[in-house]
């Protein structure tokens, strides 16, 4: 029976899905863990990525029953951003930097200086953070000068899983817009950024050949064939980004809007046109079709919880029912800055909750932590509006998150709108099994979304008595949180073209 594998390395897991290469039925999955990594230096070893992957195909595969050879293709998406960097001989130089590595944040703002923040936005879409692989080169350049020497290649994490995969250097659009050096709307590199960092290095022999999303990049190594138990005609694809993966695996159209909860918290839609939103909030990044992905991405979600179950002493079952209990009308709110924030730009922030008085209690404080993520994405949904960006369809609910009541439940309360969830519980792998069957059967990856989107179903609803309470708590967040100062050094307005 042929099949295809999807291929989802996180900051936290890899996850792998066998599907059905006909139909997209899901045949079987696994996942193994990955090395943990906090900011401030957030770092990994590819090494330990590739040790997961092959991990966890082989559960995936066991628990489908099939093996290696039945594989017709296989895509990988992964973690965005981040830098890993490779020598002459394909050797790594030191371990990633992730994308929540803030360490980057110096070298940011000089090259912000540099660049011109009107100027970069114009010229990729977004307003890199410290997240974006740029940075993260500039701080290898002024940190460590002997393994920039070294650098030959600038991979990111999918760049080189794909690599290892397929012996190719090669990235997507999706992946390639998340640099800060690569334009989608033009579809091409701009080196001139990276002399920024060194004017006399010949930047376009070390970056990756981007490919499109429908287009395999060739089939399986033999060193890959072997250590994987594939065939060797297996086709391997381009792959992309994590959120653009899970796209592709929501089914998503534009207009309908994504609140995903994960390790990062993102709210995203598709778009068929670039967006530029010159505030500086809004990534106008490239999807995995031939279109764009416009997303505000924050960088505290579920580790927001994971902390106040810790601090009040229960598990995230209980952190939950004491959060739908309590009855919303306290005044607390959460700026949930626990390891510094993306959007806004504020890598040395910490968390603030305000409001506290003596009658606060623990159910006060569990609904502040949820919320205090949930209204981060709430104002970034309302900075995509302001950018021209229509989220006016399905609201979809997906990430570990999405497996809470409170978060479903608060985010439907604080949105006045239904919450839908996908049948799609790891939407990121099936969206890398989309592009893959795409691949092994010849369609477009757009074809293949619209006959694989998964059914959707209501899971919350607004509670009678919230709408009053929204716009106070929206406000509120916005002041504390400073959504309603933004600190970037663009003065002019959001649009649609550059």
């Amino acid at each position: 029976m042929p099949v295809v594998a999807g291929v989802d390395s996180s900051t936290q897991s890899c996850k792998v899905e066998i599907r059905d290469l006909l139909d997209g039925s899901l045949l079987g999955s696994g996942t193994a863990p990955h090395p943990p990594a906090f900011p401030p230096s957030s770092e990994q070893d590819p090494a330990a990525w590739w040790s997961a992957l092959k991990a966890a195909l082989r559960a995936a595969t066991d628990d489908a029953g099939v093996s290696g050879s039945d594989i017709a293709a296989v895509a990988v998406d992964g973690q965005c951003h981040g830098l890993v960097a490779l020598d002459a001989s394909d050797q790594v130089v030191r371990p990633a930097k992730l994308w929540n590595d803030t360490t980057s944040t110096p070298q940011l703002e000089r090259l912000k200086q540099l660049i011109g923040v009107g100027e970069w936005i114009r010229a990729v879409g977004s307003l890199p953070t410290a997240a974006f692989t740029l940075s993260k080169i500039a701080w290898l350049a002024e940190n460590e000068p002997g393994n920039f020497r070294r650098l030959r290649r600038v991979l990111l994490p999918h760049d080189w899983l794909t690599w290892k995969l397929s012996g190719r250097y090669v990235t997507d659009r999706s992946e390639a817009s998340g640099t800060g050096y690569y334009s989608a709307a033009r579809s091409r590199y701009v080196p001139e950024f990276l002399a920024h960092i060194d004017a006399g290095r010949d930047w376009a022999d070390a970056l990756p050949e981007v490919v499109e999303a429908s287009t395999a990049v060739g089939t399986v190594s033999e060193t890959a064939r072997t250590e994987l138990g594939l065939s060797p005609g297996t086709l391997v694809g381009p792959g992309g980004g994590d959120q653009h993966a899970a796209a592709l695996g929501l089914g998503i159209l534009p207009g309908d809007v994504v609140y995903a909860f994960g390790t990062s918290g993102v709210v995203f839609t598709t778009s068929d046109t670039p967006v530029f939103d010159l505030t500086g909030m809004v990534d106008g990044v490239a999807d995995m079709t031939d279109g764009y992905l416009p997303l505000v991405s924050t960088l505290n979600a579920a580790r927001v919880t994971d902390t106040f179950a810790r601090l009040l002493g229960v598990d995230h079952d209980e952190l939950a029912k004491l959060a739908l209990g309590a009855p919303g009308d306290s005044g607390l709110v959460l700026a949930a800055f626990l390891d510094g924030e993306r959007k806004p730009n504020r890598p040395g922030a910490h968390g603030i909750l305000s409001g506290l008085t003596s009658a606060t209690d623990r159910e006060d404080i569990a609904r502040a932590a949820f919320e205090g993520v949930i209204l981060g994405l709430v104002s970034g949904e309302r900075q995509l509006n302001a950018a021209g960006v229509r989220t006016g369809g399905r609201l979809i609910a997906t990430g570990g998150g999405a497996r809470s009541a409170a978060y479903t439940q608060l985010l439907a309360d604080l949105t006045g709108r239904e919450v839908l969830v996908a049948d799609a519980p790891e939407a990121s792998a099936r969206g890398a099994c989309v592009q893959a069957a795409a691949i092994a059967s010849g369609r477009s990856v757009r074809d293949v979304l619209r006959e694989w989107a998964p059914a959707t179903r209501s899971v919350a609803t607004p509670r009678p008595g919230s709408t009053a309470a929204r716009e106070t708590a929206v406000g509120r967040y916005a002041v504390l949180a400073g959504w309603d100062a933004l600190d970037t050094d663009a003065t002019e307005t959001s649009g649609t073209t550059p």
